[in-house]
C-alpha cells in the first residue's frame, strides 16, 4: 500500500514538472519578439486608386518691392491687364506700368483620389519670373487644371513661404532656403470631381517595390483571412484577389489594407554616390575573405621666382626666372583583413580602420566588388 502511495507520488511530481515545462515554454512564446510585419496598405496601393496632378498660372500681388521687374517679364504686365480688364478696369493702350509687387507664378496640387466638389487642397506656388521673394504675397484667384484641359479646383490665400532673402546696394545678396516659392495650406477648393469608384470586379493589388517573396506573403495572408484561392500573384508586383459575395466592398477593401504581412528581405546593396561620397550600405551586405591594403599620394608643388639683374653698367635687361619644384611623398599602406561573412559593423569598422577618404571607400567597394569577395549588388549614382 506505501509503494502504491509512494508511485501516485512520483507521478503527481512528474505531472507538475510536465506542466511547469509547458507553462514556461508558453511564457517564453509569448515574450518573443514577433517578426517584422507591414501593413498591406504600406506595401501596395489598389489599382486604380490614385491622385491626379493639377497645374495653373496665376499672380501673386501684395509683395514689398520683390516682384517681378516688368521690363524683362512681359508676361507680368499681360497678365495683369487681362484680370482688370475683365474687372472692368482698362487701361490706356501703349500704357505698361512699371510693377514692383506683383509676381507671375506657376500653381501646383494634387487632387486626391475620391475628392468631391468643396474640399480643401494644399496648393505650391512658385515663381516663373525674377521676383526676388513671395514672402507676404497672396495669391488671386486661379484656375487649376488637369491634364485633359478641365478646370477641376480654384486656388486663392495667403503664401506661407520659409526661406528669406537680403541684398545691398552693391549687389551683394544673401538668401536662406528659396524665398521665390511657398504653400497655401488648403489654398484651393475642388470644383469637379473625377469619375470614378472603388474599383469592380476582382482587385488588383500593386506593389511599390517588386519583390516575388513579397508578392507571395501577401497571398499566403489573405487567403488565410478570406478563404483558399481568393488571391494569386501574377507577377512580382501585381496580385488578383476575389472579393466575398457579400456586397460590402468598402468593408472588404478596409480589411484587405489593413492585413499585416512580412515582407521579403531587402537585396543586398551597396549605394555609393560618386558625387559626394556617400556610401549606403544595407544590412544584409557580406563580403568574403579580402586583403584590402590602402595609401595615399601625395603631391606637393612650390613655385619660386629667381630675377636676374645686369651689372650696374652692363647693357643687360632684368629677367625674371620661374622655378618649380614638385615632391611626391607617399605615406605608408596599411593591409586590413576582412573576415569572411562579416556583417555590416565590422565592415564599416574595418573601412575606417583603413583612414580611407569618402572618395577612397568608393574604390576599396569597388576593388572588392571587382574581386569578387563583396556580396552585394554595387549601385553607382
Amino acid at each position: 500500500m506505501n509503494t502504491r502511495k509512494s508511485s501516485f507520488r512520483g507521478t503527481g511530481l512528474i505531472a507538475y514538472a510536465i506542466a511547469c515545462t509547458l507553462a514556461g515554454l508558453v511564457l517564453t512564446l509569448a515574450v518573443v519578439p514577433p517578426a517584422r510585419a507591414e501593413r498591406i496598405k504600406d506595401l501596395a496601393q489598389v489599382a486604380g486608386v490614385r491622385g491626379n496632378p493639377l497645374v495653373g498660372y496665376g499672380l501673386v500681388v501684395g509683395l514689398d518691392g520683390s516682384g517681378d521687374r516688368t521690363s524683362q517679364t512681359p508676361f507680368t504686365v499681360q497678365s495683369l491687364k487681362t484680370m482688370l480688364d475683365q474687372l472692368g478696369v482698362s487701361i490706356p493702350p501703349g500704357v505698361n506700368p512699371q510693377l514692383k509687387n506683383v509676381a507671375a507664378v506657376a500653381i501646383h496640387a494634387e487632387l486626391p483620389p475620391f475628392a468631391k466638389p468643396g474640399q480643401p487642397i494644399d496648393v505650391t506656388v512658385s515663381s516663373i519670373g525674377n521676383a526676388g521673394s513671395l514672402r507676404g504675397g497672396s495669391l488671386l484667384m486661379a484656375p487649376l487644371r488637369g491634364a485633359d484641359g478641365q478646370v477641376y479646383a480654384i486656388a486663392q490665400g495667403s503664401l506661407i513661404v520659409s526661406g528669406f532673402g537680403a541684398s545691398g546696394r552693391d549687389g551683394s545678396r544673401i538668401s536662406v532656403n528659396a524665398p521665390n516659392g511657398g504653400r497655401i495650406p488648403n489654398g484651393a477648393i475642388v470644383e469637379r470631381a473625377v469619375a470614378g469608384a472603388p474599383p469592380s470586379g476582382n482587385v488588383t493589388l500593386n506593389l511599390h517595390e517588386a519583390d516575388f517573396t513579397t508578392a507571395a506573403h501577401i497571398v499566403d495572408a489573405v487567403n488565410r483571412e478570406f478563404g483558399n484561392g481568393r488571391a494569386r500573384a501574377v507577377d512580382a508586383v501585381t496580385i488578383e484577389v476575389s472579393p466575398p459575395a457579400d456586397g460590402d466592398r468598402v468593408g472588404f477593401l478596409a480589411r484587405l489594407e489593413s492585413l499585416d504581412v512580412s515582407p521579403g528581405a531587402a537585396a543586398s546593396k551597396v549605394i555609393v554616390n560618386s558625387r559626394t561620397g556617400t556610401v549606403v550600405m544595407g544590412g544584409q551586405v557580406s563580403v568574403l575573405p579580402a586583403a584590402v591594403s590602402h595609401g595615399s599620394l601625395t603631391v606637393s608643388i612650390s613655385e619660386n621666382a629667381q630675377v636676374s639683374q645686369p651689372n650696374e653698367f652692363g647693357r643687360g635687361q632684368t629677367v625674371v626666372t620661374p622655378q618649380s619644384t614638385v615632391e611626391a611623398s607617399e605615406d605608408g599602406g596599411r593591409m586590413f583583413l576582412f573576415q569572411g561573412g562579416t556583417s555590416l559593423e565590422q565592415i564599416v569598422r574595418a573601412v575606417n580602420a583603413v583612414g580611407a577618404a569618402p572618395g577612397d571607400i568608393v574604390a576599396i567597394l569597388e576593388a572588392l566588388k571587382r574581386a569578387g569577395a563583396l556580396r552585394a549588388e554595387l549601385e553607382v549614382i
